[in-house]
């Protein structure tokens, strides 16, 4: 293990009916006014909505409404709702929905707080904001674990950009998973995809051997795997959707990733592809990450060997990765670009530009050049 030091900020209320219990415990900390951010009509049509705001309004709080917050949120969908929150003084937001919510929301707290603009803040200048508004998370789709750390995924769509900006972490996070039964089962297996993705993506970090980080993440993976299962079988399976909620939490705390590197080459690949494409990040993760890995499999074969006896149960690494094709079938998940919904046709053209624009990390087991990317996406078509 590296050295490290972990603090975690965000307080969790888990289980059916978590969200009148949290409200009650913190809404007496907040100020007045709170923004109620969320996506589009399926908070309403569920009842959801009506249930927080009725909670709000018992606690004495003006609301102020920020709907249309878009799946891979927008950097204009962001100055938009800082602007908001600086017109109405907003003491307080909570964010209501999946991790594209929350992540518009975080940045949406520093940048109200803030005269500077907030990418070219972090981006030209290296600098990082040091206040927010304070939030917190109502999660209605898990999978992104958004609501556990302080970074956003956020698209600058005149930059053809798609990358992390850091913004506030909520104080605390509500996770009920009657709420995950408001979005469609397809949403659902993407987001538990996701999780899975950031639980292999922390595995094949670099790390040394009999590191409890990787023996935690192999059994998020085995978990959601199993879970996953169980939702496919019965969708109103809801100890299947809090352990789902949980594994999401998990993966993205911080707990799997202190004193080691990670591995998110294939994050930064489907990123940048969202910037270009605005495709599902869990389905679209589901295609590249398959052909990423048969890529580097020999530079990490003895962490795939035990990947695939430990989370599917086969005895070698190409087993292993046959296994994790069968499994995202299994799901009803995409497994070419040709499949994904996409706002613009993926082409080799579009490609090129995705590979020759994403970010290239160095902490993998190898380091891909530029060709290699192209050449992943390619095979991905």
């Amino acid at each position: 293990m590296n050295k490290f030091t972990f603090t975690y900020p965000t307080k969790v209320y888990f289980g059916e009916g978590a969200a009148a219990e949290a409200l009650k415990q913190e809404l007496p900390k907040v100020g007045e006014i709170v923004m109620l951010a969320y996506g589009g009509g399926s908070l309403k049509k569920s009842g959801v909505y009506e249930e927080l705001k009725g909670l709000l309004t018992q606690a004495g709080k003006k609301v102020i409404d920020f709907s249309g917050i878009m799946p891979n949120p927008t950097y204009a969908k962001v100055q938009e709702g800082a602007a908001l929150a600086k017109k109405h003084h907003v003491d307080f937001i909570l964010a209501a929905g999946g991790g594209s919510v929350v992540d518009c929301c975080k940045v949406i707290s520093v940048q109200a707080k803030s005269d500077e603009d907030i990418w070219s803040m972090e981006y030209q200048q290296g600098k990082f904001p040091s206040a927010g508004i304070p939030m917190g998370a109502v999660v209605t789709a898990s999978g992104t674990g958004a609501e556990m750390n302080s970074g956003a995924v956020i698209t600058y769509e005149e930059k053809l950009w798609k990358g992390p900006i850091v913004g506030a972490s909520a104080s605390f996070a509500i996770l009920d998973p009657v709420y995950t039964a408001t979005v469609p089962a397809m949403q659902v297996l993407s987001g538990a995809f996701d999780t899975l993705s950031h639980a292999m993506e922390t595995y094949l970090g670099n790390s040394d051997e009999d590191n409890v980080s990787d023996d935690a993440a192999l059994a998020i993976m085995r978990n959601t795997v199993v879970n996953m299962r169980r939702l496919l079988k019965n969708m109103a399976d809801m100890q299947a959707r809090g352990n789902l909620m949980w594994d999401s939490a998990m993966a993205e705390n911080g707990i799997l990733k202190v004193g080691r590197l990670t591995d998110f080459q294939a994050h930064q690949i489907k990123h940048q592809l969202g910037a270009y494409t605005d495709c599902n990040h869990g389905q679209g993760l589901a295609v590249i990450q398959p052909v990423y890995y048969r890529h580097i499999l020999k530079d990490a074969e003895a962490k795939f060997i035990r990947f695939a006896k430990e989370v599917f149960g086969k005895d070698t690494a190409e087993e292993g990765l046959e296994a994790l094709d069968a499994f995202i079938k299994e799901c009803g998940l995409p497994t070419k670009l040709g499949q994904l919904r996409s706002k613009t046709e993926i082409t080799p053209e579009i490609l090129r530009k995705v590979a020759d624009t994403c970010n290239v990390i160095k902490c993998n087991p190898r380091q891909l050049d530029r060709e290699e990317i192209y050449s992943i996406l390619i095979e991905c078509m």
